[in-house]
């Protein structure tokens, strides 16, 4: 497994925790910074995926 999936994951949780605390709070740039880091925690997690990938397919 990529570390990049495993930071990208990790990223996620990070985003929805920080994301659930701006509605809680009522602070949308909390909210609004946590749908980012987790939107780009899917891509890190989706960038490290294809790496899997390539390297599965190149047999290493």
């Amino acid at each position: 497994m990529d570390d990049d999936r495993i930071a990208g994951a990790a990223r996620q949780v990070k985003g929805s925790v920080k994301e659930a605390i701006g509605k809680m709070t009522g602070d949308t740039k909390t909210q609004a910074e946590g749908k980012a880091e987790k939107t780009a925690g899917k891509v890190q997690n989706a960038a490290g995926g294809a790496k899997d990938t390539v390297r599965n397919a190149l047999g290493r």
